[in-house]
């Protein structure tokens, strides 16, 4: 559904005009994008073990020789929106034991912080209908470390960091290649692909490069819904033409430019290409000792340029699988071009190569630049800020931009084909062996209705690649500034019934959808819908859609996660995977229950966001005031059970400071530990305004009917105007003003939250003096670690003990310039506590903001904290200007952690960029 705040055609740059073409169903811009998962092996959707161990039923090695069911995998690869024509990188240096056709990357068992990738890749450029994409891969010219990267890390404990390919020595003198893979769409089904080789050594270097075409595998399993009976075929039709026939899919062609010598001063020479076919079919006789159904299989690449077996690739130049071959020669420091280009037969190019790809490529550039200058509006930072043991300089719009654009790449770039139908997968293919019986009744056997074939945004396209709820709505709200459709489709389709569960729930992710999220879908739908227009300009059937829906997952978590009846909830881990002194996704070891401030106090954030949509439709449509006065209620209670119940609640007063309360045979103790979970109350902050109470005289009358005659529920939330400041406006927040003050001096303490680069997820406190529970006879101790997880009791790699993290530290400056607009100037803190320099809440949202955006700025030595350490990043011109958006970052240094192109979450920098933050 297009919006109705659109601007005319006139006024839009040409990506704009893109935008809203394919909005509009003109014409089909995003059908091919870079939708290619980088690893479909080890996923939950490839697994038919009896025991559910993913990792280890279809590894790294298998996956060259053997056929997904679900999907595919490749380098910086493309695909069409159904996954059925993929096109991706594969490379050879002449000295790896096999050809380099995906990212690798250890497995969750075989990591010493859980699975990680160990490649060195970067998402340069992107624009949101694919017109144009960049990125880079650096391959080693020595033999690739697969086996010492496994073997140093599977040596490594969980105290000891990571051991990362470039700790290797793969990289040192430049002996590598630079891969850049461009994108270009001369039309919706016309793309150029231009890839440049460049050899950073210092001697001459060989590349076998072998950029691959393939159909995924729909054929061999007897499955329906593909729509794809007759097996598709790739067959070379000229010298450098293949054609590509395909059952739903219209006649399309691969052409590569042909063999030319370097013109004079150029370093554009190319080689000869050679067409290798084979079947993407599983190689049954190497992996199992079975009979191949073709003699043709996946692998074929491999054995014809790795083990010089030609014979096993078909002679005929046929089949559904096809690389167009190239050797690379160059000499130290030089470049080599090799150009493609992929089109529907309807589509053709008058000219395939020459002046017209040139052009073609140079204005997707030039229309990529003009559409990040329009969106960005380049600006300096304000003068240094010091902020504790870090001084952020001033910096040029320039770098900003660099860092914003490199985000919303990685954010663009991380859509993902994700098909997965769990009731065919626990039951099985009609042409394929029975799962075990086990799977009828294990994982996600309740979400049978679940059906995805869809492009999702993914939290991470190689360690989480499938859909993750809670991440994706916070990737929706950068996602809103690139593409305002795009992300609210994205929003609708989580909620649409091929999704959510009839009771309600969301799917949580892939390894188990009935885990629990923090419910911020709302949230997400309310700021997108906000985002994208003017008051009285928005997309209003998009909210009412998806406050329907949000009606029955509200619906669920009172029904499912309040226990005990008094708006107290516990709803598991709650995206904090291993936050508190216990793993709270399981029974607790010492029995009894846990009332969890951080599960209330999103559940407070839930209902004053749903008051707030429903407050927007009540303006033309009177119905929903009856609605809103109810979640009007529904916060009231939940505020007051956090700040009251039994006493003080999940408040504890001699501390200043919200925790878990451990309720064990009906005595009930305080958790008495700082962590994120005491700063989330915070977050549940909405206005009512006093004009609209003035436009909405039912829900006016019953609200202010309420507060007088349930003053007992009423007393201990902030429900007023404050003199002088926000006369008109009244606040809806969890702790009192004093109370707000108090959890404040603790947040802004840099011996406790307050970090030189975010707020923490734990309190700095506990690094000498760790926090210890004593119950049941037994001990629970908490310390704060920093940086990657110490303790293997949450799993893999997560890590909520001290690191930095973005979504959350992004809900509290939302939260922080929420509270400022009611309570104005009058309302200072110290910043940091205990410097005497006292601010406004709004000043301290933008010195939080500019710690943040100082983990991906150089600094005054022209390092970039989330880069770490790495030399390369401070001094070699080939790396200064790359960054990663990682998972979270470590609470002392900044350095990048966890899933390393996880640009999802992380991408709300680009929020605070813009901002000036």
């Amino acid at each position: 559904m297009a919006t109705k705040n659109r601007q005319p055609a006139s006024s839009l740059n040409a990506e704009r005009i893109r935008l809203e073409e394919d909005a509009r169903r003109a014409k089909n811009w995003k059908r091919w994008g870079p939708y290619l998962a980088e690893r479909q092996w080890g996923t939950v959707r490839e697994d038919y073990s009896e025991d559910g161990e993913s990792w280890n039923y279809f590894t790294h090695e298998q996956a060259r020789s053997r056929a997904y069911r679900w999907g595919e995998d490749g380098m910086l690869g493309i695909t069409d929106r159904e996954c059925r024509l993929c096109f991706g990188l594969a490379l050879w240096n002449e000295r790896d034991p096999f050809l380099k056709e995906r990212m690798f990357g250890l497995s969750g068992p075989e990591g010493n912080h859980g699975e990680d990738v160990k490649e060195c890749y970067y998402y340069l450029d992107a624009t949101p209908t694919h017109s144009y994409l960049k990125a880079l891969y650096k391959y080693p010219q020595a033999e690739f470390p697969y086996e010492k990267l496994r073997a140093e890390n599977r040596k490594r404990g969980r105290d000891e960091p990571e051991y990362e390919l470039l700790d290797t020595g793969v990289f040192d003198d430049g002996r590598y290649f630079d891969v850049f893979v461009e994108y270009a769409k001369g039309g919706p089904n016309d793309l150029l692909i231009q890839i440049t080789v460049a050899n950073r050594g210092p001697e001459e270097a060989r590349l076998r490069l072998l950029p691959t075409l393939w159909y995924r595998n729909t054929w061999s399993w007897g499955c329906t819904h593909e729509g794809c009976e007759v097996k598709p075929k790739l067959k070379q039709v000229a010298e450098n033409r293949v054609q590509c026939d395909h059952a739903t899919l219209e006649r399309f062609f691969l052409e590569v430019e042909g063999e030319r010598s370097a013109g004079a001063g150029t370093a554009d020479g190319r080689g000869k290409t050679e067409w290798l076919f084979t079947e993407n079919e599983t190689n049954a006789e190497k992996l199992f000792g079975g009979t191949n159904a073709s003699p043709y299989v996946k692998d074929a690449f491999h054995e014809a340029v790795v083990q010089g077996r030609t014979e096993k690739v078909n002679s005929r130049q046929q089949g559904t699988k096809v690389a167009a071959h190239r050797t690379l020669v160059l000499a130290a420091g030089e470049s080599r071009v090799m150009r493609l280009r992929l089109f529907s037969d309807k589509e053709q190019p008058a000219e395939v190569f020459g002046g017209n790809f040139a052009a073609v490529l140079a204005s997707r550039r030039h229309e990529a630049d003009a559409f990040y200058a329009e969106l960005l509006k380049e600006r300096p930072l304000p003068a240094a800020v010091k902020t504790g043991e870090f001084t952020m300089p001033p910096l040029p719009g320039s770098e900003q931009t660099n860092v914003a654009r490199q985000a919303y790449a990685g954010l663009l770039w991380s859509k993902q084909f994700y098909h997965y139908v769990v009731k065919d997968w626990m039951v099985g293919d009609p042409e394929q062996p029975k799962p075990p019986a086990a799977r009828l009744t294990g994982r996600n056997a309740e979400w049978e209705h679940v059906f995805n074939r869809d492009i999702l945004s993914m939290p991470d396209k190689w360690e989480y690649p499938w859909f993750a709820a809670w991440d994706l709505a916070f990737h929706m709200i950068p996602f809103a500034r690139v593409d305002a459709h795009f992300a609210k489709d994205q929003l609708n389709l989580l909620l649409r019934e091929w999704y959510m569960h009839p009771n309600g729930q969301i799917p949580a992710y892939e390894w188990n959808f009935s885990d629990v999220n923090p419910p911020v879908h709302a949230w997400a739908c309310w700021r997108v819908y906000k985002m994208t227009g003017p008051r009285g300009g928005r997309d209003r059937q998009f909210l009412a859609r998806v406050f329907q829906k949000l009606l029955l997952n509200f619906t669920w978590w009172v029904n499912r996660k309040d226990p005990t009846g008094k708006n107290i909830f516990a709803g598991g881990f709650l995206g904090l995977d291993n936050i508190g002194v216990f793993d709270r996704s399981k029974p607790l070891p010492t029995g009894g229950a846990l009332a969890q401030a951080d599960g209330t106090a999103w559940m407070a954030f839930y209902c004053g966001t749903m008051l707030a949509m429903a407050l927007e439709l009540a303006e033309t449509q009177p119905e929903y005031e009856d609605i809103a006065s109810k979640f009007f209620e529904h916060f009231v209670a939940i505020a007051d059970a956090m700040n009251r119940l039994g006493g003080n609640g999940l408040w504890h007063e001699e501390d200043g400071f919200y925790y878990d309360q451990l309720m064990v045979d009906g005595q009930t103790s305080p958790v008495r530990l700082r962590s994120m979970v005491g700063i989330i109350p915070l977050f549940a902050v909405e206005f009512i305004e006093e004009e609209r109470l003035d436009c909405l005289p039912g829900f006016a009358k019953r609200t202010r009917w309420f507060l007088e005659h349930r003053k007992d529920l009423a007393g201990q939330i902030s429900y007023f105007s404050h003199d002088g400041c926000s006369k008109g406006r009244h606040l809806l927040a969890i702790p009192t003003r004093e109370r707000l003050e108090r959890v404040l001096k603790y947040v802004f303490d840099e011996k406790e939250f307050l970090s030189p680069h975010g707020v923490r997820s734990l309190s700095r406190v506990y690094k000498d003096h760790p926090y210890v529970l004593k119950a049941g006879g037994q001990e629970y101790c908490v310390d704060y670690v920093p940086g990657d997880s110490n303790s293997w009791l949450f799993g893999g790699n997560s890590n909520w003990r001290g690191p930095v993290w973005m979504p959350v530290n992004y809900l509290l400056i939302e939260a922080l310039e929420r509270y400022h607009h009611f309570y104005g100037d009058t309302f200072t803190v110290e910043f940091p506590t205990g410097s005497g320099h006292r601010v406004t809440l709004k000043q301290a949202a933008r010195e939080l903001s500019q710690r943040l955006v100082g983990l991906f700025m150089p600094n005054a030595s022209g390092r970039r904290p989330c880069n770490g350490l790495e030399s390369r990043y401070v001094s070699d011109p080939h790396w200064q200007d790359l960054v990663l958006f990682h998972e979270f970052f470590h609470g002392d240094s900044g350095q990048g952690l966890g899933a390393s192109h996880q640009t999802g979450w992380t991408a709300l920098v680009t929020r605070l960029i813009e901002s000036g933050g």
